[in-house]
């Protein structure tokens, strides 16, 4: 009976221990929050490759010591493919929501345009949230009515399909690479094999011409 006891509490005590690990890592910060620094000529870019059907969600805004004058700034964000996601110009705060389409680069730029007149480069902070991180988890826990432990779980549960998917696309990007190498391998055989027989024909040719040449001139 003690035995049993004791494998109960340890099991309780170790159930306990992994929720506090998983509450600790739920709570863990998933956007990346950015400081950018736009010329007061050019453009400034971020970008980051997601795959297909996540959602994406930032804001940004400028930072100006001059609290009576804050510049303004032109964004564009534009998918894999080039299309434009977002396009604002003359803001000094913003934010742009969309789900991706395309696996790939999703690109952010920031621009001045000569609008800021100031002394050095203007200072915009981005707050880039991505799949997970850019759930509304109180809608969530309103509409599921689930909270504490439970919605923590939630969370983490969440964060390992992410995760799980996020395998899944970059095995698929491995299978891909590994694809265009054996492709690329294969032309380079293939282009190897044709310049060597170019070359032994062009040498029989001149092999050739030297023999006739030479019977020519009676030399053979």
């Amino acid at each position: 009976m003690w035995g049993n006891a004791n494998v109960r509490r340890s099991a309780m005590f170790r159930s306990a221990v992994f929720v506090v690990l998983l509450l600790g890592l739920s709570n863990a910060p998933a956007g990346d929050a950015i400081w950018l620094n736009v010329p007061q000529t050019g453009t400034k870019c971020v970008s980051e490759e997601i795959q297909s059907n996540v959602v994406v969600l930032a804001d940004y805004v400028v930072v100006s010591e001059d609290h009576g004058h804050i510049p303004t700034i032109s964004v564009k964000v534009t998918s894999p493919f080039g299309n434009t996601l977002h396009h604002k110009e003359n803001v000094t705060h913003g934010q742009f929501a969309f789900t991706t389409q395309e696996a790939g680069n999703y690109l952010a730029c920031f621009w001045s345009e000569g609008h800021y007149q100031g002394a050095g480069e203007l200072s915009v902070n981005i707050d880039w949230k991505t799949g997970i991180a850019a759930k509304d988890w109180e809608s969530v826990a309103r509409k599921e009515k689930i909270e504490g432990v439970e919605l923590e779980l939630k969370k983490l549960e969440g964060a390992v399909e992410a995760i799980h998917e996020n395998f899944l696309y970059l095995k698929d990007r491995e299978a891909e690479m590994r694809i265009t190498s054996e492709n690329t391998n294969a032309r380079v055989a293939w282009f190897s094999i044709s310049s060597l027989g170019i070359c032994i024909a062009v040498s029989g040719l001149q092999i050739w011409y030297l023999k006739r040449y030479f019977q020519k001139k009676k030399l053979i």
